[in-house]
């Protein structure tokens, strides 16, 4: 049995105190006497992430453990390699390479839970960084992915053909579906919401605000359905992607279903300079990302980092940290972490005052 002392970061409020754990949470007991300047949390869950440390999701098997290790340096404890809009082979090769990773545990790293298909099922016409081989979710398409057995979230604009059926079928199957990269107005996106709903799905958001319209008097847009609804929303807290003031407004409408993502690609936790991303040059500069035409291209971000910026942008630090533990964890249905209580997964980062990483620990072992 371990034993931690710090200040442990409930959902409700920090307190001093001592954590005890195995495999599991075995007691969390009030100690005025507590190590100051400690901080114990759970584990980040990262439900949209394309890579980190030069490696990529798209690169195979080797190059997923390279980012989950990468990223669990940064706190992430659960996490979904992503896939990025790509020629349909690479895209089933992908979730090959991932369905793999799952079937064998990443030592020192982070549990890999599952595949985000983010792409190819998105709008041609809202690619943002997106290469240009989106297709249609086509029956025979849907099934394949499906077959594939690791998707436990899917990116779609419920604008394409076959949207509705496909959305049903992911739906059905328990894969959460999140609307984006899409020209949906407001209308179609709260019709596609009710629809995933009815089919007894859990609906979200792709990095809310971005490759969609925005919020205007007259045309209130997909964010405004989306924060309007019952619907989880990802957000990408880079203050690039999404301003401070702007990620406020969604914390106070939906505290709850809002969960932070790093959407980092390969260049995260590299320096400054030339990258890649689905196979088009981006330049990272002042921890922005972007291709050569100036349109932003994924993040450097990781889940340490975007924790520091809600902060900083005056969120208490109990509500910050639920958008990356306990809110992901209920998008995906994921009971046995999230939070800290008795009986849970020992998932849990070990940060000091200024909120940078000291421990990790997955399932109670100690990881890199």
């Amino acid at each position: 049995m371990t034993d931690l002392s710090g200040h442990l970061v409930l959902p409700d409020r920090v307190m001093p105190g001592r954590i005890t754990f195995a495999d599991q949470i075995h007691t969390l007991t009030p100690d005025s006497t507590a190590i100051p300047d400690r901080y114990i949390l759970p584990g980040f869950i990262d439900c949209h992430v394309h890579g980190g440390n030069g490696a990529d999701t798209m690169d195979g098997v080797q190059a997923i453990h390279t980012l989950a290790l990468f990223h669990a340096r940064h706190g992430t404890t659960t996490i979904l390699p992503t896939t990025i809009t790509s020629p349909w082979p690479d895209v089933m090769n992908a979730l090959a390479a991932i369905s793999e990773v799952i079937q064998t545990p990443i030592p020192q790293g982070p549990a890999v839970h599952g595949a985000h298909l983010e792409g190819p099922f998105v709008s041609p016409h809202k690619l943002g960084a997106q290469p240009p081989y989106a297709i249609a979710p086509t029956p025979e398409r849907v099934a394949k992915v499906l077959a594939a057995g690791c998707v436990r979230v899917v990116t779609l604009a419920p604008e394409l053909p076959h949207a509705h059926d496909a959305m049903q079928r992911f739906a059905q199957a328990g894969v959460r579906v999140s609307l984006g990269h899409t020209q949906a107005g407001y209308e179609q996106t709260e019709q596609a919401i009710c629809q995933i709903c009815n089919a007894g799905g859990t609906p979200g958001a792709t990095h809310l605000f971005n490759a969609m319209a925005g919020i205007e008097s007259r045309k209130p847009g997909p964010a405004t359905a989306l924060m309007c609804s019952d619907a989880y929303a990802e957000l990408i807290f880079d203050t690039h992607h999404v301003h401070p003031a702007t990620f406020r407004l969604a914390q106070r409408v939906m505290p709850e279903r809002l969960l932070f993502v790093t959407d980092a690609m390969r260049a995260a936790g590299l320096p400054d300079g030339p990258s890649q991303l689905g196979g088009q040059n981006v330049i990272v500069e002042h921890g922005a990302v972007r291709l050569p035409g100036g349109t932003l291209a994924g993040s450097v971000l990781t889940l340490d980092a975007a924790l520091r910026n809600a902060v900083q942008a005056g969120l208490p630090l109990h509500q910050a940290v639920v958008l990356l533990t306990r809110n992901p964890a209920q998008y995906l249905n994921l009971h046995d972490r999230g939070s800290l209580h008795t009986g849970k997964r020992a998932d849990l980062v070990v940060m000091d005052r200024a909120l940078n990483v000291l421990e990790v620990w997955v399932a109670g072992q100690r990881v890199a």
